[in-house]
């Protein structure tokens, strides 16, 4: 398993954050985490990328522990981590910011700009601009980009279609599957569940700082509790909610069925 996180708790001060968070990706696969505002997804993510360190727990890449490693250290490891927000330079320039991704390994820089403005027509446009000036959508690719630079093997998305109009939504969606078919594992923290889940293979949902429920996408956009919860569907009345978690999650049974986290 490429990346294992097990029963992850983190805290901010006296404030639980995370409450023994287990969760997969493979190599290869789109994993995404769903849940409210403040139920862990983005704790989830700096977790993983060294920024937050977990009280209680392991995260493992490949096996190894990632405690050892400090955040910077990860992208050699493997790890790229595009923030909600974009966070781009915005007094560089757009080849500025996309070189700055590959900091700690330049000898494919060339190639690898040449690959990100290809995947990102509109940045080979821009190359020259700097990074405050462009639109929100251009500014989310900018950051995906600037990721890719570092050639991960998984990379980390936090709300990538957060505050963009429709059509640019699609079109980064699309990429994200593209990145994937590259042979590059994507966890993705989105709240736009039905686009996620249309791209992912599995899927875990977080409330509170726990997973409540974890499945296939299939077994997930089936799943009463998550059409009426992210999907904004009307279902049945007496449908349950999450079941409480107490333990860590797995992958929904073979017939693809989403399942609450503790009866796996």
């Amino acid at each position: 398993m490429l990346l294992t996180l097990s029963d992850v708790e983190v805290a901010y001060g006296a404030v639980t954050a995370l409450r023994g968070v287990s969760l997969e990706v493979g190599e290869g696969e789109i994993v995404t985490l769903l849940g409210a505002n403040g139920a862990g997804k983005t704790t989830t993510l700096r977790t993983i990328s060294g920024l937050l360190r977990p009280r209680s727990g392991e995260v493992r890449l490949d096996g190894r522990p990632l405690s050892s490693i400090p955040a910077h250290g990860l992208v050699g490891a493997g790890v790229s981590h595009v923030p909600e927000g974009r966070r781009v330079f915005p007094s560089m320039s757009v080849r500025e910011n996309l070189l700055m991704g590959a900091y700690h390994d330049r000898r494919h820089a060339r190639a690898d700009l040449d690959r990100v403005v290809a995947l990102f027509p509109r940045l080979a446009e821009r190359i020259g601009q700097p990074g405050g000036t462009l639109s929100g959508g251009e500014q989310q690719m900018l950051a995906i980009g600037r990721a890719l630079m570092s050639r991960p093997r998984l990379i980390l998305l936090d709300e990538p279609s957060m505050g963009l109009a429709p059509m640019i939504v699609q079109t980064i969606f699309e990429v994200i599957a593209e990145i994937n078919q590259a042979g590059v594992a994507v966890l993705l923290v989105e709240q736009n569940a039905a686009s996620a889940l249309r791209i992912a293979g599995r899927g875990y949902v977080l409330e509170t700082g726990r997973v409540v429920l974890a499945g296939t996408a299939a077994g997930l956009l089936a799943d009463d509790r998550v059409r009426q919860a992210y999907l904004g569907e009307d279902v049945a009345d007496g449908a349950d909610g999450p079941a409480p978690a107490g333990g860590g999650a797995a992958a929904g049974p073979a017939h693809g069925a989403a399942v609450p986290a503790d009866s796996a």
